[in-house]
């Protein structure tokens, strides 16, 4: 709507116009113009003076804690995708009335830096055993500075606000030295121990590996069906029965771990028989008259690969029967097993051993497995040590030494080979064969590993703890699991179950590495005391505190400096007496403690020491908020956290993983290079977090299509504010129902906008605001009050009206939306306010007057939008026929049924609502042929041309333009131009 000369000695009205005016650009041009958005907040500290403004108004604490990245490489896409969420969340919670505090931190130590740095070496060709201690730390320390920088500036360029300039960091002293106290507390209230069990072990790094630091891939694995011969067998009353002939069948992809064994494992709830071979080839290792103890599900499986032809079951055999029996090793009396193997093996109930695969019996070695370890404990197996840290046999292992598993480079050597070869010679095989299957593989040398039993220190978690702290449970484990119920809020809820299941079955937690770039078990040990013993473990405060006081000055590598022991232990013990254990850190161990030297040690962390919010993907139940849990619930007694959120992973548009090799990544400066950290932002918004995400090219044009939309929303609403401040504001009440109409959408959006950020529910969040942005305001509200905008008098009602209502939208829109899209509500605060210290971000998001909210506004206008919607329908089919050009050509007669709904449509000034020129409202059934929706009941439609003169200021179409003072307009125009 906007004036039109057609007739030369008609005036040009268009000057007269109130029609929108702004320098905001339709094409935003995002990635040139964010950085300086970023460098004005960082000139103006506006993190800073938000704090300094929740002090003032002694606002409530939010504190999001951050779950450290690592420091060793560019940001990744799902690295964007977490900082982004955690950012939304810490603005969200600020602008409805928080303190919310984000201090951003770095895990430091660890495998995968010290890995890079011995990379380094072997480039240069340097023995990495041979470079003295401190300085491969200090390498690594460089190392990891280095990437912090990169990162932090990666991190920034995303938006995220924080205190960027003092960030936690796993590496500083101040952190080594609370990480070393919160070990010792451990020490001290008896919950740590040295103990021999087996633990994944990487043969390439030579260390134990967290569950968390371990992925599975597709491995080729050699399987065999092993005969472990019966050589007796005793009935219920104990008499020994004979049953020369008959052999146990177990079935293994790992030949390797048979010299180790010391078991057979049954399930008592499995259906066993023994089977007698009838038909086999001659040349076959299964042979005629054979016979094995198989679970019946799998015989004919195993029948099957033994190229047997036929075979018959002779008899059932009980639970009862198998616990009775005893096995030989398959090794037993074997030519050069210098009596290695000559040793009975039982067989022994496990509810671990399943029908589903195999033979229904588990070979077990207790150092080479987690249920074996559980096993062999519970019946006082022998723990083997044949397996040496580099995956070699140990050399005085009989045929066997020196035979390797996989070797420095996590390829396969000769060790199955040399198994499987004996066995062959040994006849201790019915089939071999190799399968392909998931394999545990070190998540940074991506090299293959084994269960190895080795000593190692771990925290006991169904140990008492001795320090007092029972709220939630007397032991680790107990702790955890009711802090899990009965303290923490879980989005979404799932994430409940899953870390619950996991704590509720885990072992005991595998403290120590053996690697170097980390912080030390800061513990001694009596020589020649045994683990058992009382005094094996120094415990003593004075030394705990100089060990604290030492690392505060001087970091963690004051323990490997020259001396130390005798520093550390003073003169009230005798430094020979005592050895320095110089295992470091699990490092899920370092940023389980973080809650420790942030939350409770820092002046902007948590008053009580709990985070309100834990923010990371699923991947941390196993990781983060698992080991956070444990060590809290072992220093603190109760959990570090009261809220943890969990999102999905990134995948590619076809809901692929990424991969470089498959080329589908998409990397986060990529995004940002072609359009802008927004669009990023907005992706995130948009995606539900809880499931894995997709993003790619047509994702991210259709964000940007939504982003377009939006934008041009606000960018009206700039233009028209230009004239806000000539006006005077015009009450609620004194206002017509349209726009107290769109109060009262302004009041229900409000709450479900709070409701949405208190949860967490961001793309729920934006889809309510950008529905009504686009929909309910530019598709309706706007598309209606233009004509009052643009053509009335400056000082009408309707128009003052409705310049007070996008005052009201203006500051409800960039508020609500500044969490997601921070650059753009910027931009958008900044062409209307500008000012040095002018930002959106300092904003609150206004409160709204309940008087705003009415039902029944909201019912007239929801009527009388559906009545608009066949009048536009019937007008858009004119439109499509070419009958006409615009809907102010048009002069529709609507027929609506309902008399109530005929006296508010002809007070609501339904032509204006309806963009026509003329309308003209019966109260009677519609003729035949009238136009109608289906889902409308009542209201028809007849098509009728407007009559009279278009005018030239407002394009209406009416029967008294060219009877006023001003030529060629309509008395509304006319009075408007005085």
């Amino acid at each position: 709507m906007c004036a039109e000369t057609t007739d030369p000695t008609t005036p040009d009205y268009k000057s007269t116009l109130n029609l929108p005016r702004t320098d905001f650009p339709m094409r935003a041009g995002l990635p040139k113009r964010e950085p300086g958005w970023l460098d004005r907040w960082a000139q103006i500290g506006v993190y800073e003076k938000l704090r300094e403004k929740a002090e003032a108004q002694t606002r409530p604490p939010f504190t999001l804690h951050d779950g450290p990245p690592y420091a060793n490489g560019n940001l990744h896409i799902g690295h964007a995708l977490n900082k982004i969420l955690k950012d939304m969340v810490v603005r969200s919670q600020q602008m409805m009335g928080k303190d919310a505090r984000y201090i951003p931190g770095w895990d430091c130590h660890g495998l995968p830096i010290e890995w890079k740095i011995e990379e380094q070496y072997r480039q240069k060709g340097k023995n990495k055993d041979e470079v003295p201690v401190l300085e491969l730390r200090q390498e690594c320390r460089a190392f990891a500075d280095t990437w912090i920088d990169i990162q932090r500036e990666e991190f920034k360029r995303l938006g995220v606000t924080g205190n960027w300039d003092d960030p936690y960091l796993t590496m500083n002293y101040h952190a080594e030295a609370v990480i070393a106290e919160e070990f010792m507390k451990f020490l001290m209230n008896g919950t740590l121990y040295q103990g021999s069990k087996p633990v994944m072990w990487s043969v390439v790094e030579k260390t134990a590996l967290a569950e968390a630091e371990v992925e599975y891939h597709d491995h080729t694995s050699h399987t065999i069906w092993v005969k472990f011969p019966v050589v007796r067998a005793l009935d219920k009353h104990g008499a020994r029965q004979s049953q020369r002939g008959v052999n146990v069948i177990i079935w293994t992809t790992t030949p390797w771990t048979i010299p180790s064994n010391r078991a057979v494992a049954f399930n008592p709830e499995l259906s066993y028989g023994l089977y007698k071979v009838t038909e086999a080839p001659d040349d076959n290792w299964a042979r005629v008259g054979d016979e094995y103890l198989l679970a019946d599900n799998l015989a004919a499986e195993v029948m099957k690969a033994a190229r047997v032809d036929a075979y018959e079951r002779k008899e059932a055999v009980t639970a009862e029967q198998l616990d009775l029996m005893v096995c030989a090793h398959p090794f037993a009396g074997i030519e050069g097993g210098e009596g290695e193997w000559d040793y009975e093996v039982p067989l022994l109930p496990g509810d671990h051993v399943t029908d589903e695969a195999g033979t229904g019996f588990v070979h077990t070695a207790p150092s080479h497995g987690a249920d074996d370890f559980i096993i062999g404990v519970k019946h006082g197996l022998k723990m083997t040590h044949n397996v040496m840290e580099d995956g070699s046999f140990r050399p005085s292992l009989p045929l066997f030494g020196g035979a390797v598993i996989f070797d420095h480079k996590g390829k396969e050597k000769d060790a199955n080979k040399r198994v499987i070869d004996a066995m062959v010679g040994a006849d201790a095989l019915i089939a071999r064969g190799r399968i392909k299957h998931s394999y545990p593989h070190s998540w940074r040398s991506k090299a293959p590993l084994i269960f190895r039993n080795t000593s190692q220190w771990f925290a006991a978690i169904d140990r008492e703890v001795g320090d007092g702290q029972d709220d939630y449970g007397k032991t680790i484990r107990s702790r955890a699991l009711k802090c899990i119920d009965e303290m923490v809020t879980w989005t979404p809820p799932a994430g409940r179950n899953r870390l619950y299941s996991m704590i509720e079955a885990r072992p005991d937690w595998v403290l120590s590495r053996q690697r170097a770039w980390g912080v030390p078990l800061t513990c001694f040990v009596k020589k020649g005391a045994s683990p058992h013993d009382d005094d094996y473990l120094l415990r003593d405060e004075a030394v705990n505190q100089r060990i604290v006081a030492a690392f505060e000055a001087e970091g963690a590598d004051a323990w490997y400096k020259e001396g130390a022991k005798a520093r550390f232990l003073g003169n009230d013990y005798d430094a020979d007496a005592y050895e320095q254990v110089f295992d470091i850190l699990d490092v899920w161990f370092d940023s389980g403690s973080t809650h420790a030297f942030v939350l409770r040690d820092r002046a902007d962390g948590s008053e009580d020491g709990i985070a309100d919010l834990y923010l990371e993907g699923t991947d941390q139940h196993r990781g983060w908020f698992h080991s956070s849990m444990l060590q809290s619930c072992g220093t603190n007694g109760r959990a570090p956290y009261r809220g943890v959120l969990t999102h999905g992973f990134t995948l590619d548009e076809k809901g692929n993983k990424m991969s470089k090799s498959l080329g589908n990544t998409v990397a986060p400066e990529q995004v940002i290079k072609q359009y802008g950290a927004d669009i990023l932002r907005l992706w995130v918004a948009q995606s539900d977090y809880t499931a894995d995400l997709r993003i790619g090219p047509e994702i991210l044009k259709n964000v940007a299509d939504s982003y377009r939309r939006l934008r041009n929303t606000m960018r009206f609403l700039l233009g028209s504010l230009g004239e806000f401040e000539k006006i005077e504001p015009l009450a609620p009440a004194d206002m017509p129902p349209l726009e107290r109409w769109v109060l009262h959408r302004l009041s229900e959006l409000d709450e479900e906008v709070r409701k949405g950020y208190a949860a967490y529910d961001f793309q729920g969040v934006f889809q309510n605001v950008f529905n009504f942005a686009t929909v309910d305001l530019s598709a309706f509200y706007f598309d209606i009050r233009k004509d009052a905008l643009y053509c009335d008098a400056d000082d009408s009602r309707f128009r003052r009206a409705a310049l007070t209502v996008l005052d009201l939208l203006f500051h409800r829109l960039t508020t609500w939306l500044a969490p997601v899209l921070v650059f753009t509500m910027e931009e958008v605060w900044l062409d209307r306010y500008p000012g040095d210290d002018s930002s959106l971000h300092l904003q609150d998001i206004p409160q709204t007057p309940a008087e705003w909210r009415s039902l029944e506004i909201a019912s007239l206008v929801e009527r009388v939008r559906k009545v608009r919607r066949v009048v536009t329908a019937a007008l858009e089919v004119q439109r499509r026929e070419k009958v006409i050009g615009s809907s102010l050509e048009a002069a529709p007669e609507v027929y609506v049924e309902d008399e109530t709904l005929v006296t508010l449509l002809r007070a609501a000034n339904f032509a204006d609502i309806c963009i026509a020129s003329q309308i003209t409202i019966t109260n009677s059934a519609a003729p035949d042929g009238a136009f109608r929706l289906d889902d409308v009941e009542g209201v028809g439609v007849v098509f009728a041309r407007a009559e009279g003169e278009k005018c030239q200021r407002c394009w209406k179409i009416l029967p008294d333009v060219g009877d006023h003072a001003h030529p060629g307009t309509c008395k509304r125009c006319n009075d408007a131009l005085g």
